[in-house]
């Protein structure tokens, strides 16, 4: 019994040299084995840096270095109609540049030849949207893509002037340059700034507002024969009031004709017309009747009808007011002289005697002439197909007032220190 407890407790004593041993092993296991692993864990991390570093290395060598720029920039929605958008690239060139509508509609444009820029070659719409994609390459040929998209100015935030002259039309020494805008102008000075006018016979041209939608231009004196008349309009996204910006960007030429100025003296019923100063005819006529008398002054012809019809009513004439009422729908070889209907024309139902003798219009100048404007060799045939748009008829002796300058294109009836006077350059 006693020996068995020797045996038990030498066994305990063995395992607990055994226990020390194999713990001192894996003491030893585990110094060694955490500098094995450090070892380890420091080349493992190296191989992962180094790899990360070529993987960049890589990404790097695929991007392109070229940088593309789209105006407007993505998100506009008040964008120029005219020139405002173009895609430009700087360290690569152009490959390829679509544009198309939000509906899918195609818009033209082109690539310069540098590569370096694109434009549309076409004006663009208002109230539209709009998408463009570009690419470009580097000199390694490596490509860049952009998108952008936008809306243009919409009509409710734009404005536009009408204008006259057309281009390239020839006109009379008495034509201004009259624009109307389609809506009310408050920055008159700025929106003057982007309009200009000149005259190759090198004469001042300044221009006069009459109101807030409509600004005219003219010399001192009438244009020089033979001239030619160039109209600059730079407006596109300039402020003409708040929130309303224009979208023009046009230039407009025109010449102007031979001095032609006819002079109707009431007194004597006749109508001088002149070249250069000089008579070169003298026709008869018959000027407004003392109860309606014809505005007196400097009056340029706006309109040509060959026929046309004149209704009394339509410019306060009736039968119940003692003016006496007309509705003629074939008159012959008419020249509008004032928007309140002041014409000059011909005349087939008056007798012949009352022309060069008696004033029995409502108002209009009269010259004598058939029914149908089918004959060439009367009077009012003869000065309709020798007078052009801007010529000036001037008018004198009827005992009426002088016209106004903002009915017709009239203004030179306003003295230069007037006319400039207007002006907000």
């Amino acid at each position: 019994m006693e020996k068995r407890v020797m045996t038990d407790s030498k066994r305990r004593k063995g395992l607990m040299a055994a226990s020390a041993l194999l713990g001192g092993v894996l003491v030893l296991s585990a110094c060694s084995g955490g500098d094995d692993g450090g070892d380890k864990a420091g080349a493992s991390g190296g191989d992962g840096a180094s790899s990360q570093a070529k993987v960049d290395e890589a990404a790097a060598k695929k991007t392109s270095e070229a940088q593309i720029r789209i105006t407007p920039k993505d998100g506009s929605d008040n964008a120029s109609i005219n020139n405002g958008t173009a895609v430009t690239v700087s360290k690569g060139s152009l490959t390829s540049v679509t544009m198309q509508t939000a509906a899918g509609a195609p818009v033209a444009g082109q690539i310069s030849a540098d590569k370096k820029s694109w434009k549309p070659t076409a004006q663009l719409s208002r109230a539209t949207s709009y998408k463009i994609a570009a690419e470009a390459a580097d000199s390694s040929g490596r490509v860049a893509h952009e998108n952008a998209s936008f809306a243009t100015v919409s009509p409710a935030n734009s404005f536009i002037g009408n204008f006259t002259p057309e281009d390239g039309s020839t006109v009379g020494v008495g034509m201004p340059v009259s624009i109307n805008f389609d809506k009310a102008i408050t920055n008159k000075a700025e929106v003057q700034k982007g309009i200009s006018v000149s005259s190759s016979s090198g004469q001042e041209v300044v221009g006069h507002w009459f109101n807030a939608n409509r600004l005219d231009f003219r010399p001192e004196d009438y244009w020089a024969g033979g001239s030619t008349v160039t109209l600059k309009l730079n407006l596109d996204g300039v402020q003409g009031a708040n929130g309303v910006y224009g979208v023009q960007q046009k230039t407009v030429t025109f010449k102007v004709g031979r001095n032609q100025v006819s002079v109707v003296d009431a007194q004597t019923k006749t109508m001088k017309v002149m070249h250069d100063g000089k008579t070169i005819k003298t026709i008869p006529i018959s000027a407004g009747s003392p109860e309606n008398k014809t505005y007196q002054g400097q009056m340029v012809i706006s309109e040509k009808f060959k026929e046309t019809r004149m209704d009394g009513s339509t410019v306060g004439f009736k039968n119940d007011d003692g003016k006496g009422e007309y509705d003629i729908k074939d008159v012959p070889h008419a020249m509008r002289l004032s928007n309140s209907g002041t014409f000059i024309h011909g005349n087939y139902w008056g007798a012949k005697s009352i022309f060069g003798s008696a004033n029995t219009s409502h108002g209009c100048v009269g010259m004598s002439d058939t029914k149908g404007a089918g004959d060439p060799n009367t009077p009012a045939a003869w000065f309709y197909n020798n007078s052009l748009i801007g010529d000036v008829v001037v008018v004198k002796n009827t005992g009426d007032k002088t016209v106004a300058p903002d009915n017709g294109l009239n203004g030179w009836n306003m003295s230069w220190a007037e006319w400039t006077a207007g002006s907000q350059a």
